[in-house]
């Protein structure tokens, strides 16, 4: 599967900003074994460019294709199969269930399409440092525990691009890096690409791509 970003710019963002990004305004093309860091700072779009990939925001000039497909002519049933399939993200926001406990957080994102059993989670759950949350409330865990379930949300599940928007800015570099290979080796897995916006580079992720925004 292959990604297409054309000429694409915010409808917010003054046409100024091409010049100095090398995503606004460009033509890029990511397949299914790039891994992608985008550097983006703060007001640079970062979230922008992830809601778009996402399909959840269309406030932009240009176009976004998966092989071929423009991202705006799907309609709602189709995106959301299509995600379901093909793409996964860890929102900068998070997005978990508050009263839901940890287990059924992940749990129902599994269920949605498993591509793991549910004995995996409390694998995933134990290499992130996490396990003993399970039984608790997503909304009573730290934030940079809430991060750590977000991350193993988006493995559960098929996918072809996996995108991250600033997954580990509550996290310290230990528990970074225990993300990351375990991010890594599930992308690995699947053969996926790997779309990873952040602040700043990230020394341990091997990228093969390198974009500023």
């Amino acid at each position: 599967m292959q990604l297409q970003i054309n000429n694409l710019l915010p409808t917010y963002f003054d046409e100024s900003r091409k010049a100095s990004s090398e995503v606004w305004g460009k033509n890029l093309s990511f397949t299914k074994d790039d891994l992608v860091k985008i550097v983006a700072p703060s007001g640079s779009g970062k979230t922008s460019l992830i809601h778009f990939l996402y399909g959840l925001r269309h406030e932009y000039n240009g176009n976004i294709s998966y092989d071929s497909n423009d991202l705006k002519k799907f309609s709602i049933e189709e995106m959301a199969r299509f995600r379901k399939d093909h793409l996964s993200i860890v929102f900068q926001d998070l997005r978990l269930f508050p009263k839901q406990t940890v287990l059924e957080n992940l749990e129902i994102k599994r269920q949605l399409n498993p591509y793991h059993k549910s004995e995996k989670i409390k694998e995933m759950a134990e290499r992130l440092g996490i396990a003993d949350k399970l039984q608790s409330p997503g909304g009573q865990c730290s934030y940079g525990e809430q991060q750590r379930i977000a991350i193993i949300r988006a493995l559960l599940q098929p996918f072809d691009f996996l995108l991250l928007d600033e997954p580990f800015s509550h996290l310290d570099n230990a528990n970074s890096e225990k993300a990351m290979q375990l991010i890594l080796e599930e992308t690995k897995q699947r053969n996926a690409c790997i779309l990873f916006a952040d602040l700043e580079r990230i020394e341990f992720f091997p990228y093969t791509k390198l974009l500023h925004l």
